[in-house]
């Protein structure tokens, strides 16, 4: 039986021992078996490492300091040996044929394509269940099929995207990895980079679950650093605009770029007035 190409599953964790098993349980029982599992240890102090050891050879583990999800996403870039890259985070799950139908539409649809993207399941706790796609206004009018103006859409919302993606290795080597300089948002500065290359071939079922993370989540920590949030969100614009210059290539992604930016720096100027005003009546409390 001929194997398809080799699918590199990266998953970067911190201090999650008490959910990362389920999640590598899950990548393991892919109906897909041409993988192989690297586990990236972003400097944890739990039980992670302890807990990792039960799998012996079935993954490969890496430990290094803390550095954040976009560092750790990286090391496992360089450390991966497969033709095709897949990410997961470490308490999310796929559905068992999640790679085995992305491997296959990368196939069929040819080396142009750069990557494949499926939708998602978003579970709140004590809320209904919604999909990546409706968030993000995505309704693609066939079941699955070839993305061509990707980068126009990400220019103006964030759509889920690294559980949920199969990258070609070649392209992540052209275009280099996650931005490390990001603290947040880095989870769209390299979608929106990766569009940049080339059309997407597109799954409109949802064959990721996107799980709440508990308290102290990376996610958690974004929304309690709003101001530092929004921060990263002008970088990641500006960054991307100075990547395309003056070209008429992608003068409507830059058009609509320059909008959002605009609209990222009025909400960073409307923190940061948010923020002056919270400290305000202690300060004036000590005014003469």
């Amino acid at each position: 039986m001929q194997l398809g190409p080799l699918v590199s599953v990266i998953i970067p964790t911190y201090n999650r021992a008490e959910v990362l098993c389920r999640t590598i349980d899950n990548a393991l029982a892919q109906t897909y078996t041409h993988t192989e599992i690297i586990v990236v240890d972003d400097g944890s102090t739990d039980e992670t490492l302890s807990t990792l050891h039960r799998y012996n050879d079935r993954i490969r583990v890496i430990a290094q300091s803390n550095a954040g999800p976009a560092a750790a996403r990286n090391r496992g870039i360089e450390a991966a040996r497969g033709d095709l890259i897949a990410f997961q985070d470490s308490d999310d799950l796929w559905l068992p044929k999640k790679l085995e139908r992305q491997v296959a539409l990368l196939d069929r649809a040819g080396d142009a394509v750069v990557c494949c993207l499926c939708n998602a399941v978003f579970r709140y706790l004590g809320q209904a269940e919604f999909t990546s796609f409706k968030r993000s206004w995505l309704f693609p009018r066939l079941s699955q099929g070839i993305w061509t103006n990707a980068a126009e859409v990400l220019a103006t919302r964030f759509v889920l995207f690294c559980q949920a993606v199969v990258i070609r290795r070649r392209i992540l080597e052209r275009m280099g990895g996650f931005d490390e300089t990001l603290k947040y948002n880095e989870d769209y500065e390299f979608p929106l980079r990766l569009a940049l290359e080339g059309s997407w071939a597109i799954i409109e079922e949802p064959l990721t679950i996107w799980q709440q993370g508990a308290q102290g989540s990376w996610s958690d920590k974004a929304l309690h650093e709003y101001i530092l949030l929004k921060k990263c969100e002008v970088q990641t614009r500006m960054k991307i605009l100075e990547k395309l210059g003056q070209t008429d290539e992608h003068r409507r992604v830059r058009t609509l770029l320059l909008r959002e930016l605009a609209r990222n720096r009025r909400e960073l100027w409307r923190a940061g007035l948010a923020d002056t005003n919270i400290h305000r009546p202690m300060l004036l409390g000590y005014l003469p």
